[in-house]
């Protein structure tokens, strides 16, 4: 039996449904035959955990030589490929991204996702805690959230934070950055965008707003 991997994903239950799990109970089961019926993978999802195990279909023995490394040959591969494959493709289908912790990134996150049914966008390999939002109208971005070191915003310390960049009017900005909660972009260009730390200095009903500030200027962006 193989515990899989969901590093920084969470599952979402409604999606496991769509995609032909059976809820029993307090856990979700999902059965598949490969090989030509050969074997049968099985995977159960309890809570945010999720395991597998692939059974022969004759005997209803676990087929442990795929999880063996040393093992090689064309079947155990063919076997192993298949297997692989459909929990790539259940992790893909079934999870979303669980990177930004914070109770303000949530909230922010829930809010976008309601009000302009956007999902954060992870386009960076390397930096993995860094997600955009994007007007589907334009395509142009108005919003990013980050974890950076509290010390790239001139503030002393090390620690790390997370932060939400926003387009803001240009002609305004320097009237709403006070260089402790809110300051001038960072990593973007300093005269269109804010700077916001989510430590809960700011309102989420402020950020609120000031997303749809954004947003509305984004509208605009050619």
């Amino acid at each position: 039996m193989r515990k899989l991997e969901l590093k920084n994903k969470i599952i979402n239950h409604n999606k496991l449904l769509e995609y032909g799990f059976k809820k029993e109970q307090n856990k979700y089961l999902y059965k598949e035959k490969i090989c030509n019926n050969q074997f049968e993978i099985i995977i159960e999802v309890l809570n945010n955990n999720m395991t597998s195990k692939i059974l022969d279909a004759i005997n209803k023995e676990e087929y442990i030589l795929v999880d063996i490394k040393d093992i090689t040959g064309e079947f155990v591969g063919k076997v192993r490929e298949e297997y692989d494959s459909l929990i790539q493709d259940i992790i893909d289908k079934c999870t979303s991204m669980n990177v930004f912790k914070s109770s303000e990134a949530k909230g922010i996150i829930r809010y976008i996702k309601n009000k302009y049914q956007d999902e954060l966008e992870y386009l960076w390999e390397k930096f993995p805690k860094n997600a955009i939002w994007r007007n589907k109208q334009n395509n142009k971005w108005y919003g990013v959230i980050l974890t950076i070191d509290e010390n790239k915003l001139g503030i002393k310390g090390e620690q790390k934070i997370e932060i939400i960049d926003l387009r803001y009017p240009k002609d305004d900005i320097k009237n709403i950055v006070d260089n402790k909660k809110i300051f001038k972009g960072y990593h973007m260009n300093k005269n269109n965008w804010i700077t916001i730390k989510l430590d809960g200095s700011v309102t989420l009903k402020e950020i609120y707003n000031l997303i749809d500030i954004s947003y509305n200027i984004s509208l605009n962006c050619k």
